[in-house]
Order: C-alpha cells, then sequence, then structure tokens
C-alpha cells in the first residue's frame, strides 16, 4: 500500500462523521451562547478593522518595544486581521473550491457556506482567549491555544501536543499546498517549470521569515487586500455578465448538498465531508490557527480580536469562496473529470474571459499562495517558541518551513500534499476544539462585559483582569 492510500485510509476514517458533527456541534453550541454574536455584532466588527489601541492601552503599548525613532512597535487590529486573512485566503480558495466541487459536486458549497456561518462563532471564542491568556514577547505580543491549554487547563503535555501538530499542520504541510497550487498555476499560464519556481518562491519565503512578525505583518496588509479586492471585483464582472444563470447555480448548489439532483461527484456523505473540510482548510474557524495571531494584536480588550476574526471568517468562505464557485459552476466545467484543483479555476475563468483568465489566476494565486507561505510560517513560530527558545531550532524551522517544504511542495503530486494536510488537521483541529468548550465561559464573560460597556455609552470597552479573579495568576498582560 502506497504512502498517499495509507493517508488516505486514515483521514477517511478520521474525517468521518465523529470530527464533522463536533465542527457542527461546537459551531451550534458557541452561536447560541454568544446569542449569535456572528450576526448581531457584524457592525462592530466593520468598526474594528480601524481601531488602533495606541492610545487606548497605554500599559499596552509601554511593554512594546520602540524602534530608532521612539516609536512603539505594536501589531493594530488591521494587520493581525490582513495576517489572519492572509492564511485563510489562499489556495483553499481557488484550488480548495475546486477540489471540493469536483470530487464532492456543486453541493459542496453549501456545506462550506454551512461551516462558516455558524464556525465564526468558533472563531470569536478561541481568538477571544487567546487574547486573554497572551504573553509579552520583544516586541509584539504571542499566544494561540498552546498558551491558553496550559494556563487555562494547565495541561502542559496537551499543549505541547497542540504546538506540535500545529507546526506540522502550517508551518510545514500546509506550505508545501500553497508552493503546490503556485507552480501548478504558473505550469498551466506560462509552462514554467515547478522546480525553478519553487526556488524562488523559497528564496522569496526565507527573506521574509527572517525579519518576524513586524515583516510578515506589513507585507500582509498589503498584499491581502491588493489580491482579494482584485479577485472579488473580478468574479462580480463575471457574475453580473452572466446574471440570468444566477438563479440556476442556487438551484443546483442546493439541490445538490442533499442528494436530491446529483450532477457530479460522489454521495451525499462525500458532498457534506469535503463541503465541511475544504471549508475548514479555507475559514480554518476551530482549528486553532487564528489565534496565534489574534494574539499579537493590541487592542483595549480581548473581544475585539474575536470579533474581527469572526469577522474573517465570513470574508474567507462568504466572500471569496463563493465567488470562485460562482466561477466554476457558471462554466459548467466542474463536471469534466480531467480538471480538479487550480486547473479546473483557471479553465472556468478562461471559458469566461479569454486567454487572459489563466494568467490572471496564476497572479491572484501567487499573491494569495505566497502571503499564505508567511502567514502559516508565523504559526509554527509562535508554538515552536511555546516549546523552546532555542535560536537553533528557530533557525532549523525557519528553512525547513519557507525553504525545504515549499521545494517539496513544487515537486509533488497534488493528491499527496492534500492528503498530508488533511491528516495533520483532523488531530489538531480535535485537540482546539477540546480545549475552547471547556475555556468557552470565560469568552461569555467577556463577550457580556464587552456589551455592558458599550450599552453604557463607552466606544472603546476596557478589560480588567478583576472580571476572571480565579485567572488573576495566569493572566499576564491586562493588568
Amino acid at each position: 500500500m502506497e504512502l498517499n492510500e495509507v493517508i488516505t485510509t486514515v483521514n477517511d476514517a478520521v474525517w468521518g462523521y465523529v470530527l464533522i458533527f463536533a465542527l457542527v456541534g461546537c459551531g451550534v453550541w458557541f452561536t447560541w451562547r454568544t446569542r449569535f454574536v456572528q450576526f448581531r455584532m457584524v457592525g462592530e466588527m466593520l468598526r474594528l478593522l480601524t481601531d488602533s489601541a495606541v492610545n487606548t492601552v497605554e500599559d499596552q503599548t509601554q511593554i512594546a518595544k520602540k524602534d530608532k525613532r521612539g516609536k512603539a512597535k505594536h501589531i493594530s487590529s488591521f494587520q493581525a486581521f490582513a495576517v489572519s486573512v492572509a492564511t485563510r485566503v489562499g489556495t483553499g480558495n481557488l484550488a480548495g473550491v475546486a477540489s471540493a466541487i469536483a470530487v464532492g459536486g456543486p453541493g459542496a458549497v453549501f456545506w462550506m457556506w454551512i461551516i462558516a456561518l455558524i464556525g465564526s462563532a468558533t472563531a470569536f471564542v478561541e481568538s477571544t482567549l487567546a487574547q486573554l491568556f497572551k504573553q509579552r514577547h520583544k516586541d509584539s505580543f504571542i499566544g494561540g491555544p498552546a498558551y491558553y491549554i496550559q494556563r487555562g487547563l494547565h495541561l502542559r503535555w496537551m499543549a505541547i501536543t497542540f504546538a506540535v501538530l500545529i507546526t506540522c499542520q502550517f508551518g510545514l504541510s500546509n506550505n508545501s499546498i500553497q508552493a503546490n497550487t503556485i507552480c501548478g498555476a504558473m505550469q498551466e499560464a506560462f509552462g514554467w517549470s515547478p522546480m525553478w519556481v519553487g526556488a524562488v518562491l523559497a528564496i522569496m519565503g526565507l527573506f521574509i521569515v527572517f525579519g518576524g512578525i513586524q515583516r510578515i505583518a506589513q507585507v500582509s496588509s498589503v498584499l491581502v487586500p491588493v489580491m482579494a479586492i482584485g479577485y472579488v471585483v473580478l468574479a462580480i464582472v463575471i457574475i453580473v455578465m452572466n446574471f440570468d444563470q444566477i438563479p440556476h447555480v442556487f438551484k443546483v448548489i442546493v439541490l445538490d448538498a442533499f442528494g436530491i439532483e446529483k450532477v457530479v461527484g460522489g454521495g451525499i456523505g462525500a458532498t457534506i465531508m469535503n463541503g465541511v473540510k475544504r471549508g475548514l482548510f479555507s475559514n480554518e474557524a476551530g482549528e486553532g490557527s487564528a489565534p496565534n495571531v489574534a494574539a499579537t494584536a493590541t487592542v483595549s480588550h480581548p473581544v475585539k480580536q474575536g470579533l474581527i476574526q469572526a469577522l474573517g471568517v465570513f470574508t474567507d468562505t462568504l466572500l471569496v469562496c463563493s465567488c470562485t464557485s460562482f466561477i466554476i459552476l457558471i462554466s459548467g466545467l466542474y463536471d469534466v473529470s480531467e480538471l480538479n484543483g487550480i486547473a479546473l479555476t483557471q479553465s472556468a475563468l478562461q471559458s469566461e474571459v479569454g486567454s487572459v483568465g489563466p494568467v490572471f489566476v496564476a497572479i491572484a494565486i501567487f499573491m494569495f499562495a505566497f502571503s499564505s507561505i508567511i502567514g502559516n510560517y508565523y504559526y509554527g513560530e509562535a508554538n515552536i517558541r511555546f516549546i523552546t527558545q532555542s535560536t537553533k531550532v528557530m533557525t532549523i524551522y525557519r528553512i525547513l518551513s519557507a525553504g525545504v517544504m515549499v521545494i517539496f511542495g513544487a515537486m509533488a503530486s497534488f493528491e499527496l500534499v492534500w492528503n498530508i494536510v488533511d491528516f495533520f488537521m483532523a488531530f489538531l483541529t480535535a485537540c482546539n476544539l477540546i480545549a475552547i468548550v471547556l475555556l468557552g465561559r470565560y469568552a461569555f464573560r467577556l463577550l457580556d462585559d464587552y456589551r455592558r460597556q458599550k450599552r453604557q455609552g463607552i466606544k472603546e470597552p476596557v478589560f480588567h483582569k478583576s472580571l476572571v479573579p480565579e485567572l488573576k495568576d495566569e493572566i499576564e498582560c491586562w493588568e
């Protein structure tokens, strides 16, 4: 039995309905306990994108490292949002969506929407917890599931397990997916050799990751808006040009989702499984990845980053993933068995806008996936620092993450890199869901406090750790 077949067998067993029901169940529970926070506070989410905590959290900015001009370094709400969206908005939105449709049928799109709508509440909880339990670190903050597992649950072994899993998932295997997709798109559009494209990506990635979170945040805050807006605008143009087909597209998605009219792909089980898997890979709600960057932001209240990251889930799945889905379904190429992944997306665009389509996707996927590579790297860095402060270990990790795994992804097969990611993603998600279910009560309490302050007319709510006296010895950054 080949390695790829073994991994596929394990993935099917783990990704069976057990983990799917766990994801959906947690999403429904958190939606109910937060009183539908992802729907009721959308306006506040948008407002917080321009929020600056520099003048509202004096104690936090004072502990930040200052640059040569005497200005305190910090990661703003928008920069933290940009880095997390950089990892969310990537190959999952172009290649992942296409793969889900090719294998599970158009109905997979429906289940991607469902997991995003309820998963955004899960994203809120995990990112709020990350802010609550974050720690001081050089020129910013550091935190994430490994930190709230250790400080909130006092389970060091579980925290280390999570740290190892997320490093393998994002810092290593996930970067191979990004490289694989970039190389596939470049070969399809320009005929460039994957080996040379991979080598160039590795050099560029290594240059940026050795610059730390400040450089990563700066690059992401520029790339993410440009790539997302450009791609969405093109998708809207195509949708408007084919507006008469939109009712049919929705009909195909809904009927296929429940097996009423299977168009292509496997049975309803395959439709649900692929929709949930690719939805989770794309928006990462509940996976425990976004909390790592949410913890770096300087804000006046932990709930602010919870709301920001919930918005990130909407941005990723309901906006960008839907754009790709509509382009593919409008083209009618989703039932061509030879097409899968990024090649399907490129062919769909080519059918709508001509030969410029594959070229545009190649450029877009480069921006999407390259920003994901540097964002994914940071997730691994934050968790390696949780285990050890060794500079030698960190240097080895940087070379593996932005160098070796990028080149491996460029040369490996499409099926192998996706199967490896699915394998680690399943166990990583299970570990994080257990933690946030046990710690969720703190996120609920903080949300109640935030809402109370807003009702009192306080524009920028401020959190004090006296709100959770039982954690006074575990909370480091909230005096």
